[in-house]
C-alpha cells in the first residue's frame, strides 16, 4: 500500500523516534514503505516520512541502476564512522525541490536488526554509506536542512516554500 510521504516544515520530521517492536504490524509498515519509496522514486524512506515515530528505514541504492536489492533496517545503529568525508548532493522525498550538498562519513559501519530477526553488522561504503546516514538522521529527527550554513539553508526553505 502506498503511503503518503510528510513533507518539511511538518514537526513530525523533526521528532526523535522511539525503538521498533519488530512484529508483524512492523513488517508490514516496512513492506508498506519500500513499496511507497520506489514509487516515489528514491532510495532510501524512514519511517517518520510516513508519519510513524519508529527507528526503521528502507533503502535500496541500485534500483535505478540494475536489479532491486532493498533493505530494511530496525533499529540501526552508526558504529562507527569514517574519519574520511565525502560532500555531495542529497535529495529528500520530504523536501521536494532543493538538492543540497551534504558533508558525510565516507564509511559507516552499522548494526541493525533485519525483518527476521537478526543482528546485522556490516560496513557500508560509497552511496550506501552516505544513503543510510541520511535515513539514521530521519530517526533523530535531523534533515538534510540542518546540514547547512545559515545562508544555504535559507536559500533551500526559500526554494521549498516558493
Amino acid at each position: 500500500m502506498l503511503l503518503p510521504i510528510l513533507h518539511w516544515p511538518d514537526p513530525l520530521l523533526s521528532k526523535p523516534c522511539a525503538p521498533a517492536l519488530l512484529d508483524d504490524d512492523l513488517r508490514h509498515l516496512a513492506s508498506d514503505m519500500l513499496e511507497t519509496m520506489y514509487a516515489a522514486r528514491g532510495r532510501g524512506l524512514a519511517a517518520p516520512q510516513v508519519g510513524r515515530l519508529v527507528r526503521l528505514f528502507v533503502m535500496d541504492v541500485t534500483w535505478k541502476e540494475s536489479a532491486c536489492s532493498p533493505q530494511v533496517f530496525v533499529n540501526p545503529e552508526m558504529v562507527e564512522l569514517s574519519v574520511a568525508r565525502v560532500l555531495g548532493p542529497e535529495g529528500c522525498l520530504s523536501i521536494p525541490g532543493p538538492v543540497t550538498e551534504v558533508e558525510r562519513a565516507e564509511a559507516v559501519r552499522m548494526r541493525w536488526t533485519d525483518m527476521e530477526g537478526q543482528r546485522q553488522d556490516a560496513v557500508l561504503t560509497g552511496f550506501a554509506a552516505i544513503c543510510a546516514q541520511h535515513e539514521h538522521d530521519h530517526l533523530d529527527g535531523i534533515l538534510t536542512l540542518d546540514h547547512l550554513s545559515p545562508e544555504a539553508r535559507a536559500q533551500a526553505e526559500a526554494e521549498v516554500l516558493t
